[in-house]
């Protein structure tokens, strides 16, 4: 019982400073919005390869701006921890009488929800853009996606703050690994107009089953099969919440 009141706690936690927090809700927005707002509109009129006739820019461009804000949103939970050890907090909970990986679950639990929040905030500006989801099937279908890139990106974050103690080193190392990630998964062009050495790193990517899966279930059409796309992206989110909660276990917090 004390585990599921631990991560219960620390679920409702993060989500009292994500909402008291207006100007973290305004500024995690701006970003996605002016891609939305510049690019979909900009491009609009442009011709993809290997896209399917009749399927705009802007249809092609969202699931990859969602996936995109769940991107930074989640991975950028980390520094939370790495704040939470600087101001004291994470020796307190740490003497608590709970196994540690319920306080990575609690994590992952708070980030993947405030995640949520801001990629369903996307998808409904977007609806306001033009754009429009391939049906209601689809659109319940994405939360599926949603979730698995949240839990794999917050992973990632725990381990990088884990083996970290500087705030400012690892908004460095952060934004160095988040847009190479972004750029690869195919948000914002196919993967398969990369060349061949380059779409080695794309399929190593766990986005870019992330993106895929959602502009499946979006969008109505995708590269890859959902089902594989949901596969790859589950394994990728088991192998890095496991990780998580090693590197989380053995850190000197």
């Amino acid at each position: 019982m004390s585990e599921a009141v631990a991560i219960y706690v620390l679920w409702l936690r993060e989500m009292k400073r994500f909402l008291r927090a207006k100007s973290r809700v305004i500024g995690t927005l701006a970003m996605p919005v002016f891609f939305l707002a510049f690019l979909a509109l900009g491009f609009n009129r442009v011709s993809l390869p290997n896209v399917p006739p009749g399927v705009t820019y802007l249809q092609y461009l969202v699931p990859g701006i969602l996936g995109m804000t769940l991107l930074f949103s989640s991975t950028f939970t980390g520094l939370s921890v790495l704040w939470d050890r600087e101001f004291g907090f994470l020796k307190e909970i740490m003497v608590a009488p709970v196994r540690r990986v319920s306080i990575v679950l609690g994590r992952i639990a708070g980030g993947s929800t405030t995640s949520m929040i801001q990629g369903t905030m996307i998808l409904f500006i977007s609806l306001f853009m033009g754009f429009a989801p391939a049906s209601l099937w689809g659109v319940a279908a994405s939360v599926v996606f949603m979730l698995l890139i949240s839990f794999t990106f917050i992973s990632i974050g725990l381990i990088c703050a884990s083996n970290m103690h500087d705030i400012h080193g690892f908004t460095m190392v952060m934004n160095f690994l988040v847009f190479p990630l972004f750029l690869l998964s195919g948000a914002l062009f196919p993967v398969e107009n990369l060349p061949a050495w380059v779409r080695v790193f794309s399929y190593l990517d766990p986005l870019t089953y992330g993106v895929d899966g959602l502009r499946g279930t979006l969008a109505g059409f995708s590269y890859l099969p959902l089902a594989v796309d949901l596969a790859v992206l589950s394994l990728f989110s088991l192998i890095f919440i496991v990780l998580g909660a090693w590197f989380f276990e053995r850190c000197e917090c």
